[in-house]
């Protein structure tokens, strides 16, 4: 028994808790895609904002940029800002379509920023240059605190008018940080900025994991024993949920919102539960007398998890139908260490860290559902750990050592363009993408 909690400690704790590895290699190179073969992407204009009061010229600026790089980032469209800019006669607006238009432009974005203290008013309008009809128009309003916000949700609407396709510019990514000596909960953007510090625990604070309403469950040693709390951003508060039961690791809510998976050292071993919370109640799912099963996940659906086991030697990913009577069923065979899967939004991979023998840095891997395809999605560049999913299943954020300390990372989802998240001071573990 003392083993086997000695391994657990190792795949459940020190993982997450430890000193950043030493640098090796480096591969800082951010490419932004444009084309796919020769199939050009549809462009956007985008001259500048239009204002109706001097005080909302910086607002209509930042609401610009903040949206230019949002559309940019989502590679569906090509960014034009070299074109003739609006009159201030809205008469000749059609005339200004037609300027574009005629320097291959497929879209028309066109922006006007008006101020009422304390309130700023966004309008929104794009225009399909082919037709010189509007395919988007909306209006946002909120304070200066809220500008870049509602530039983020401007831009997904426009994804998903003019494609069809949800954007993630609104979305966000929680991580653990040890910047005040302690490690702590933090949110940033998807794009880096407006990092917020929402614990103050003073202890060690990891593995946030978002619920699809907003709240973040997480791991704390508040009270000296790892419990899991749960943060409600819309309240501003947080909450004890699962506290004093011996060790209790996060690792995913269901679908619905009505559970978590954790791991737990409750029984014989540490194994994989589940808790409603609702009835608050705690049912154990894996069984293996002699195994240390943790870092579960939850499929889309809810239907299946994803965890780490010892179970046949050395930690390898695992997946289970709950509710079945067929047991789990093993990913990977040959790995000498496997640790942190996340199931893609998507249904159709595994994201996991993992090293191939004790000689190599962790890496970061992909793995179908049958266990016969596995990616390499890093090499070469310090140790990668702690993968997870943007909402949409184009991206991956990600933690890396290749500069010397545990950064923030994110790279597309079949490992190209990795490039810096967020430039913070101290070491950054275990992010979670928002729903």
């Amino acid at each position: 028994m003392k083993k086997i909690l000695s391994i657990f400690i190792v795949f459940g704790i020190i993982f997450f808790t430890s000193c950043a590895f030493a640098a090796q290699g480096k591969t800082d190179v951010y490419i932004g895609i444009t084309s796919k073969g020769d199939k050009k992407l549809p462009s956007i204009g985008m001259p500048s904002f239009r204002t109706s009061t001097p005080e909302a010229q910086e607002a209509a600026q930042e609401v610009h940029d903040v949206m230019r790089a949002d559309l940019m980032f989502a590679r569906y469209f090509e960014i034009n800002e070299d074109g003739p800019e609006l009159d201030s006669n809205p008469k000749k607006l059609k005339d200004t379509m037609k300027a574009w238009a005629r320097i291959h432009t497929t879209y028309l974005l066109v922006g006007e920023i008006a101020y009422t203290e304390p309130y700023y008013t966004i309008k929104v309008y794009v225009y399909d240059l082919s037709t010189y009809t509007t395919v988007f128009s909306k209006a946002f309003k909120g304070t200066k605190n809220s500008l870049r916000r509602l530039a983020h949700i401007a831009s997904d609407q426009i994804i998903m008018a003019l494609t069809g396709k949800r954007g993630i510019a609104d979305t966000k990514i929680a991580f653990a940080n040890n910047s005040t000596r302690y490690k702590e909960i933090y949110v940033v953007d998807y794009d880096g900025q407006h990092l917020q510090q929402l614990t103050k625990d003073r202890s060690i604070a990891l593995l946030p994991r978002w619920a699809k309403d907003g709240r973040i469950f997480y791991t704390t040693y508040k009270y000296r024993n790892p419990d899991i709390f749960a943060i409600d951003l819309r309240a501003g508060k947080i909450a004890p949920v699962i506290i004093r039961d011996g060790l209790s690791l996060i690792g995913g809510v269901s679908p619905d919102g009505k559970a978590l998976v954790f791991t737990s050292s409750g029984g014989a071993n540490p194994s994989i539960y589940i808790y409603n919370l609702d009835q608050h109640t705690k049912e154990r799912i894996t069984t293996n007398k002699a195994s240390v099963d943790g870092s579960p996940s939850y499929s889309p659906d809810g239907k299946y998890i994803t965890f780490v086991s010892n179970r046949a030697g050395n930690p390898q990913i695992y997946v289970m139908e709950l509710g079945s009577s067929s047991g789990p069923r093993a990913l990977t065979k040959n790995f000498n260490w496997s640790d942190s899967p996340q199931w893609s939004p998507t249904g159709e991979w595994i994201v996991f860290s993992g090293r191939e023998s004790p000689y190599h840095p962790m890496d970061i891997f992909l793995v179908d559902l049958t266990g016969t395809q596995i990616r390499r999605l890093t090499t070469d560049a310090g140790s990668n750990e702690d993968p997870t999913w943007s909402p949409d299943g184009r991206f991956i954020a990600f933690t890396t050592t290749r500069n010397g300390k545990r950064q923030l990372y994110m790279m597309d989802a079949d490992g190209s363009a990795p490039h810096l998240l967020a430039d913070l001071k101290g070491d950054s573990f275990t992010p979670h993408w928002s729903f």
